[in-house]
This record gives structure tokens, sequence and C-alpha cells, in this order.
């Protein structure tokens, strides 16, 4: 902890708390400085002292912490007494931590909360997520619709996405439009743009697309970069739409000019690096084409152990007895 914060720190908590003059939005402030800087509990003790001198709404923040702390139980009250204080942007994080226990019908009851009495439109899209997650489709369409409404980026997105999944319709007039909206705020939204303008035939602008999101950091952009490099006509924004064999990356017609395997593979190198752990497949099958096994069977495995089944099952195939 650095000079200051310990320095403000000690003053307040010398504070014996009783005088009535005390500044709680100095003890919030300190509260919030320690909580950035990685010192929760001193944070919360922080938080607890505000809440003590009458800043019932501080209970938001005391949940916050008690949620980094790891106690979710404890952090279910404190946002609870939050609402009740009035402070309605703790229905969506009530909501997280519900989801969290398991307790799925108290979250979708928060998220409403969020979105009804917060008015947050991300209680919308939370609360779509997990009615489809539940086989609701219909509701889940009609919750994400009201956000979709308000122009909320995310739930525009959200729904371009299913739309794209539910239909592959490369015809439909307003997908294309509606994804890139999205594609600015989810990279799954712009790998589906990208597959869209691939599936149209537009291949140089769906890689525009694929290398700016890698630019921007969305994640989800370097496995389908990495495949449209190696001339995969597969290239797309689900996973599991990726090679399923082993040396099956089979270049699309037409698209030889795209054809890169050297930056295909630092696109693989570099999902894996941002945490997509799919991208350790498609760089096996790569390095067996160049006959290096000992590096594609490294990848593989670790793609399996990520849970990955495509790398588990070429694992197997690549040391299938004939």
């Amino acid at each position: 902890m650095d000079e200051d914060l310990e320095a403000r720190l000690r003053a307040a908590l010398a504070d014996t708390g009783t005088d009535p003059g005390i500044d709680t939005d100095e003890l919030v402030g300190l509260g919030c400085d320690l909580a950035d800087a990685g010192h929760q509990r001193q944070a919360l003790t922080c938080f607890q002292r505000a809440v003590a001198l009458g800043s019932q709404w501080v209970w938001f923040n005391v949940g916050n912490t008690l949620r980094e702390l790891q106690r979710p139980t404890e952090a279910v009250e404190a946002y609870h007494q939050a609402i009740a204080a009035g402070e309605t942007d703790a229905w969506l994080n009530l909501g997280h931590v519900l989801e969290g226990l398991g307790d799925l019908a108290g979250a979708m009851d928060a998220y409403r909360g969020a979105a009804v009495r917060g008015e947050q439109p991300e209680g919308y899209v939370q609360l779509a997520h997990l009615l489809h997650e539940q086989g609701e489709p219909e509701q889940a369409g009609a919750a994400l619709a009201r956000a979709v409404e308000s122009g909320y980026l995310p739930a525009v997105a959200l729904a371009a996405r299913w739309r794209w999944e539910r239909t592959r319709d490369t015809t439909d007039p307003v997908l294309e439009e509606q994804l890139r909206a999205g594609a600015g705020v989810d990279g799954s939204a712009r790998a589906d743009l990208a597959a869209l303008l691939l599936a149209r035939g537009r291949r140089s602008e769906a890689l525009e697309q694929l290398q700016l999101g890698a630019k921007l950091g969305q994640r989800e952009c370097w496995l389908p970069l990495g495949n449209l490099l190696a001339g995969d006509d597969l290239a797309g924004a689900d996973p599991p739409g990726g090679p399923g064999g082993l040396g099956d990356h089979e270049p699309a017609a037409g698209g030889s000019e795209l054809v890169d395997e050297v930056a295909a593979e630092e696109a693989y190198r570099a999902g894996i690096a941002a945490g997509d752990a799919w991208c350790h497949h498609n760089l096996a099958l790569l390095l067996l084409e160049r006959g290096d096994v000992r590096g594609a069977e490294a990848h593989l495995l670790a793609g399996a152990a990520a849970g990955d089944e495509l790398a588990q099952q070429a694992w197997q195939d690549l040391h299938r007895e004939d």
C-alpha cells in the first residue's frame, strides 16, 4: 500500500466515528481507492463504517467488495440492503451473484429488477441469456427486444448473433447492418459479420473485419482470422465450426490470394495468448501440415485439457494404429 493510502486509512481508522461531521463521502472515496489498488479488506472496513454512519446506499459498495472477496452469500444480503435504500444499480450485481450461486430464478428476478426498476437495459440482456439457456427462446427474444428498443448496442449485437445463428440467411437484407452495428461492442458479432461477408463472397471485407477486431482486442476474431488466412473456407464465428479432422484445411475457391500460413499461425498463437483455447486445435492442424508432429501434439493436448473435444479427437486420431 502506498504512503498516501496508508496515511488516509490510518486517519480514518483512528476516528471513533462519533463525530456527526464526519465526511462519509471521503470514507467512500478512500474505500474506492483502496479497492482499485487491490486492498479489498481495508476497503470493506471503510464502506462498512460509512454505512454505520448512516449512508445506507453504501451497502452497494459493501456488496461489490464482498463479491471480490469471494463471499457471495454476504454480498447478496448487502445488495438487498442497498436496494432497500434505493440503490437500483444493485439489482444487476445481485443477479450476477445469484446466478453464480445457482439461484437462477432469483437471478432472473434480479435482472428484471435491473431492467424495470433500475432502467438498465443490460438487465434485459442478462435475462435473455438465462432464458435462452433454459430453453425459452421466445421469452429470451422478447426480453432482448426490450433492450434493443432502447438502442443498447450489446443487445443489438446479441440479437443479430442469434438471428444469424438461427437462420444462416445470407440474403437477409438487414442482418449485415445489425451485425455491423454491434461489432464495435461484441467480438462475436464482428466474427459473425465476417462469416456473413465470407458467405457472400466478400473475402477481402471479411479479412478486414477480423483484422480490425483483432487490433481492437476482440478475442473472438483471432480464430476465424487464422482460419481465413490458412485458406479454410469454414472461417466463421462458431468455434465448433472449425476444422474437424487432421489436416483438413481446404483453401476456398478464389481465395488463394488471402492464404498466408505464417500469418495464420501468428493469429492462432495470438488467440491462445488471449485465452481462446479453441486455437490450439487449429494451430495443431497447421503444424501437422508442416510435419511438426511434436508441436502439434503439444497443442492438441493443451486444447483437450481445456475441454475442446475436437482437439481430443484429433489427438486420438493421430495416435490411432492403422
